[in-house]
């Protein structure tokens, strides 16, 4: 899905360079919280992205009903990011979002671990429009509340580049290794990466509110 459109005081250019922007965002600690949320959050989708059509079928899932699980998925990140998700967003604020995120994503990956029946595949298939759209909307919206206006458009993309990117390449990589020991087993080591974000969601509104431009200036 394509990133939320930037404000023309987002489009203008800095005056830093490349790299001095990026060593600006990086000394923020709270963007460098959320780069390792949305590492652990984003990327542990990588297993499920890798492996979840060819553990189906292990399991003797036809590839039509295999299809339309997969499609659940696909459906209620649509529903997240246009409809439902910025109504969560009001309600919850971001920080609280991101932790129903990672929550919906963790029960997502134990329940895989557990079955490939159909019935609970089908119950969970379409929490992916939490633990994905909904955690991007929020990481957006904190990018775009808290950092300075003339790095915004730096800290969506190196953003989109580790916590995304970077973090799916890597456990993409990690995952047919751990599918080749552990089979569906994998999916209990993506819902501790899961846990393992949520103490980190809790601090992300108090470290912004902490953090202003002012500092960021360094």
């Amino acid at each position: 899905m394509p990133l939320p459109a930037l404000s023309n005081a987002q489009l203008q250019p800095s005056s830093e360079s490349d790299i001095s922007s990026l060593r600006i965002l990086l000394a923020l600690s709270p963007f460098r919280r959320l780069l390792v949320v949305g590492a652990l959050v984003l990327g542990s989708h990588a297993l499920h992205d890798t492996f979840a059509m060819i553990r189906w079928a292990e399991a003797g899932i036809d590839s039509v009903t295999a299809s339309v699980l997969w499609s659940e998925s696909v459906a209620a990140e649509v529903v997240v990011f246009f409809l439902i998700g910025p109504a969560l967003l009001r309600r919850l604020g971001p920080a609280r979002a991101a932790a129903l995120a990672a929550t919906a994503a963790a029960l997502r990956w134990v329940v895989m671990a557990m079955t490939a029946e159909v019935v609970g595949l089908a119950l969970v298939e379409p929490l992916h429009g939490l633990s994905f759209a909904l955690l991007h909307l929020a990481a957006m919206q904190l990018i775009g509340a808290n950092v300075p206006l003339r790095l915004a458009a730096t800290a969506q993309a190196v953003y989109g580049t580790l916590a995304i990117g970077a973090s799916t390449a890597l456990l993409t990589f990690a995952s047919g290794w751990l599918y080749a020991w552990f089979a569906s087993a994998s999916f209990w080591v993506m819902a501790l990466l899961r846990i393992i974000a949520i103490p980190l969601i809790a601090g992300l509104t108090s470290s912004f509110s902490n953090s202003s431009p002012t500092q960021a200036k360094g």
